[in-house]
């Protein structure tokens, strides 16, 4: 017999791992007993797990073990995972910081003179090869293996990295940087999309921060390779930068052996012991283990629950979920979520600082090519060290609280840089002070987006839709990202050449938006399983789908599996 012990507002009930498998009306009573004014039920689970169940009996919210630094250091194996299906961010981040560098390389000029339009067509035109990359990944997704998935992206990365570095005429850079692209958009929908479905519920946001991350590691490297070789003769100088891009790709084909399965996804094709041992490597148990640990009984009954659901709703079979979906009453909201998010990452500025940082960089008041090159290269140090604060608090301080500080930081640094350009842009020589300020105003704007929207924009998509959406939701949402870096990267150099003080304040009130938005629009999904999302969105499919989901649960077996959980040795039972 096992004492009840009060914790806050809980019931605190430490219990075995094995559900009663006869769950009567004494049950029932025991239960309703347990969780009646207004009280849940904490159950310590075994190998470090908790389950809170709600006053209801039947919402409730669980965790393998503590959220960010201890649980990262102990589930090491789906940090490990969740990093190598990040390099494809560093695929991304690479080529983000190589090009700024590229497009001011003597030799490069030389050969291929080209204006701001030019400029900007060359930036955007691997976006909008990553455009049609996310949407294609959206529709093939789900027919196949996530991993082979990844695999077949990073092969099309590394032909376009080929004919980049060896481009003999200016057509042929800007269709290797469209091929490029496509892998690009392909392994930005991809490598979300599979670390979400890997992760623990506590862990989910740190290791979907790990996306940013390895985005913002490849912004740096690809910069800083760019300006060492700047000064070598002929067109090594920029051929040498953009050969490196197959260095991502081909760790990410070899890493894709290795890599576990979705088991989301082995859930979605029947393959349930499959998805039980996946589950179990993931969740550091072993197979053993695995059959009596009620959280993956529970994680994998969800998952159940959740394509079930789904596929009573389509006769036809997963695969043919139209995407008009997305935009009825029941993801309508997700969908717009996923959209906006996206497009405040890409209008809050991030990327035409990356993009034509020495350009910005000039336009508030540095000079000098080692001057300007240096300053635009500490906004990618700054967006590096930056994540780390993320990844550390993203599921502990939620990501409402870190959208709304970013966006309101943010909009006030583009501000303040704006009012110093229109002031002192005839004169920054005589201003220097103002100068140093409008660079120290990038480099606060930088980091808050680096602890806000840089890593939540990866996060919320691939948390906030079902499993049979996921995809095509995912792939949605990269899509609105690829379409806004793509009028960023077009757009930014005539902007600024017609007004440099315009551009920030258009960035400005971008992030004002953004602040707003954050604060009436999104909901809070910190700490939520993948499959209990619905109830955050006060349920996506309406009365009529929650009450079939009910019945789903109790068809299932997960009602009486919650319920032996709390009824076993309680007290007066033996």
């Amino acid at each position: 017999m096992i004492l009840l012990k009060i914790h806050h507002d809980y019931v605190v009930l430490p219990t075995s791992s094995e559900p009663r498998e006869d769950v009567t009306e004494d049950t029932d009573l025991i239960l309703e007993s347990l969780l009646r004014d207004n009280k849940g039920v904490t159950l310590d689970t075994p190998h470090g797990g908790s389950l809170v169940v709600h006053e209801d009996g039947h919402t409730y919210n669980y965790s393998y073990g503590p959220s960010g630094i201890p649980g990262l250091v102990r589930n090491r194996y789906a940090v490990a995972s969740a990093a190598f299906a990040g390099i494809g961010g560093i695929s991304f981040g690479y080529d983000q910081g190589v090009i700024s560098n590229v497009l001011v390389m003597k030799d490069f000029l030389a050969r291929w003179p080209i204006g701001s339009w030019e400029k900007g067509l060359m930036t955007a035109v691997l976006e909008l090869g990553a455009l049609f990359g996310a949407i294609t990944c959206g529709i093939l997704a789900d027919k196949y293996c996530r991993r082979h998935s990844i695999f077949f992206a990073s092969i099309i990365f590394c032909i376009g990295s080929g004919l980049q570095c060896g481009a003999q005429s200016l057509n042929d850079l800007i269709i290797g940087r469209a091929i490029g692209g496509f892998g690009v958009g392909a392994l930005s929908m991809l490598s979300p999309l599979y670390m979400a479905e890997i992760s623990p519920p506590e862990l989910r946001g740190s290791l979907m921060a790990l996306e940013q991350l390895a985005i913002v590691l490849g912004v740096v490297f690809g910069f800083w390779t760019g300006f060492l070789t700047r000064h070598i003769a002929g067109s090594a100088s920029w051929r040498i930068p953009l050969a490196l891009q197959f260095l991502p790709g081909i760790s990410l084909c070899l890493g894709c052996f290795v890599l576990p399965p979705s088991p989301r996804l082995l859930v979605l094709r029947g393959r349930i012991d499959d998805a039980r041992k996946t589950l179990a490597r993931l969740r550091l148990r072993t197979p053993e283990e695995a059959k009596e640990d009620p959280l993956i009984q529970l994680e994998l009954l969800e998952m159940q629950i959740n394509v079930a659901l789904v596929r009573q709703k389509s006769s036809d079979g997963l695969s043919r979920e139209t995407w008009t979906t997305l935009f009825g009453r029941e993801y309508v909201r997700r969908t717009l979520i996923g959209i906006m998010i996206m497009f405040f990452q890409q209008w809050s500025g991030i990327n035409a600082l990356l993009y034509y940082g020495p350009t910005l960089v000039e336009s508030i008041g540095m000079r000098g090519d080692t001057v300007t090159l240096l300053v635009s290269g500490g906004i990618g140090i700054v967006q590096f060290l930056a994540v780390f604060p993320a990844i550390i608090f993203l599921d502990r301080w939620g990501r409402k609280p870190l959208l709304k500080g970013g966006s309101a930081i943010m909009a006030m640094s583009h501000f303040i840089i704006a009012i110093l350009i229109h002031l002192f842009q005839d004169d920054w020589g005589s201003n220097t002070i103002a100068a140093w300020v409008a660079v120290f105003c990038t480099y606060i704007f930088t980091a808050a987006y680096g602890m806000s929207f840089g890593p939540i924009g990866w996060v919320l998509p691939s948390e906030v839709f079902p499993l049979s959406m996921r995809s095509k939701g995912v792939a949605l949402s990269t899509a609105s990202n690829w379409i806004n870096n793509f009028l960023i990267g077009l757009i930014t150099p005539p902007l600024m050449e017609m007004s440099s003080a315009a551009t920030f304040m258009i960035f400005a009130c971008a992030c004002f938006g953004a602040y707003l938005w954050s604060s009436y629009v999104v909901p809070e999904t910190a700490g939520v399983s993948l499959e209990e999302m619905d109830a955050v969105f006060g349920s996506a499919a309406g009365q009529k789908d929650r009450k079939r989901k009910f019945e789903l649960e109790r068809e299932l077996g997960l009602h009486d599996l919650i319920k032996g959980l709390v009824t076993s040795e309680a007290p007066g039972q033996e």
